[in-house]
């Protein structure tokens, strides 16, 4: 009799071992067709199993998939993955230097979140996960903005209560990211549902790690997205790891993360993350399909984390160190450099160039981030700011409280006048 046994999900590569990436399913570019926008899940299921990928090992664009940016839109979208990696670099030295407490980078996943939002219109609402900045840099939020959430000084647009990283711009219709893993997927179902009710022509689309679609919630948001073909665009971004358990823990080994789409009538697709322009058709192919009332895509980017998880991370622990320089899609960042390049648009003069001006304009944000106050130097938010934005109507026992530290406050500031006026 044969005793069972229990399977545990191992990496291909562990720490001191030769990278291993033969696992991996990577088709040739342009290889994928592109149905119709309507096109029924079970009709299209093959994009779940295959890889939509545009650019070659040349910088080629090849196949049906190619969106055919103009120059100018590729070097755009350069400058905007070039500018978020400068600031996740400035960022993580910060952390480094004790100037803010955590951090976390986007190094290799870049193309993704840029790559999305200039797909999608600006009314667009977007429901990001904490690694997806590109989005706020895309749509144009300030650096400095982003800084000083990081520094919980004056300027700290959510008023020192989240931790770093969690940003949110009501104006950029962007969301709060949330600490709570996957929290945001059905909350983007909601906010679909209830633009169609209203009758509004704008989507919604969400991110998540591979890893946190094991959570209960992804199965949530597909569930209400399928029965009530919700506009909606919901991304599950398979960089290998989520902290330092590897993509086969979430269910990796068994099926692709998109093929989970059409199990629930939702159309999937797997595309390779570290190519722009994939990135980039994908989602507008998405984004038309919903707007057509063809409902929900489930979109899986197989792309790479090349940092750590965080700063609180060492994935020397668990991972072989050299294992993002091994990583077969390549840096994203550099293949639509090649692109541009191929295209006679761009050149390795031109790229020094745009990195030396967006260190320096870096640099200069951050210095104004700092003169609002930082973890030990003043400026500091006022204690008052406390009682604000939690409810819509304050209750008694809070404005008593209010009150009671207005006056300390006062007494405070009285104090000191008064023992400076000694002192002179």
């Amino acid at each position: 009799m044969t005793q069972s046994r229990l399977h545990i999900p191992h990496p291909p590569a562990r720490p001191g071992e030769t990278p291993d990436f033969s696992y991996l399913r990577i088709p040739p570019a342009g290889l994928a067709g592109r149905p119709d926008i309507l096109a029924p899940a079970e009709q299209i299921e093959t994009l779940g199993t295959g890889m939509v990928r545009v650019l070659d090992e040349h910088g080629q664009a090849l196949g049906p998939w190619n969106p055919h940016l103009t120059p100018e839109e590729l070097r755009v979208a350069l400058r905007h993955m070039v500018l978020t990696r400068r600031f996740d670099e400035r960022m993580q030295r910060m952390q480094r230097q004790g100037r803010i407490s955590f951090y976390m980078k986007s190094t290799g996943e870049e193309a993704v979140a840029v790559a999305q939002a200039l797909a999608l219109r600006p009314s667009d609402m977007l429901f990001p996960s904490y690694r997806t900045q590109g989005l706020f840099v895309a749509r144009g939020k300030s650096l400095v903005d982003l800084m000083c959430q990081c520094l919980s000084n004056t300027r700290d647009m959510c008023r020192g209560r989240q931790m770093p990283i969690m940003y949110h711009w009501a104006e950029g219709n962007i969301f709060s990211i949330s600490g709570n893993l996957a929290t945001q997927f059905p909350q983007a179902v909601g906010w679909a549902m209830a633009a169609a009710i209203k009758g509004e022509d704008h989507l919604a689309a969400s991110w998540i790690g591979e890893g946190a679609s094991a959570e209960a919630d992804f199965h949530h948001a597909m569930t209400f997205a399928a029965v009530y073909r919700a506009p909606v665009i919901l991304n599950v971004v398979n960089n290998q790891w989520a902290i330092s358990t590897f993509q086969g823990v979430a269910g990796g080994e068994q099926r692709t993360f998109a093929q989970r789409g059409p199990g629930y009538g939702i159309p999937g697709v797997r595309v390779d993350g570290n190519d722009f322009l994939a990135v980039y058709a994908v989602t507008r192919w998405a984004a038309e399909r919903a707007r057509a009332r063809g409902g929900p895509t489930l979109i899986e980017h197989v792309t790479y984390r090349a940092a750590a998880h965080s700063t609180s991370d060492d994935p020397a622990r668990y991972r072989p160190k050299e294992e993002w320089q091994a990583w077969p899609l390549g840096d994203p960042i550099t293949r639509l450099q090649a692109h541009l390049i191929a295209l006679g648009e761009w050149s390795q003069e031109r790229q020094a160039a745009l990195e030396q001006q967006l260190e320096g304009h870096v640099t200069e944000c951050w210095k104004e981030a700092v003169s609002y106050g930082t973890l030990s130097e003043g400026p500091t938010l006022d204690p008052l700011s406390m009682f604000a934005d939690v409810f819509a109507e304050m209750p008694p026992h809070l404005q008593r409280q209010r009150e009671q530290l207005r006056r300390l406050q006062q007494q405070q500031a009285t104090a000191a006048a008064g023992s400076d006026a000694v002192g002179d």
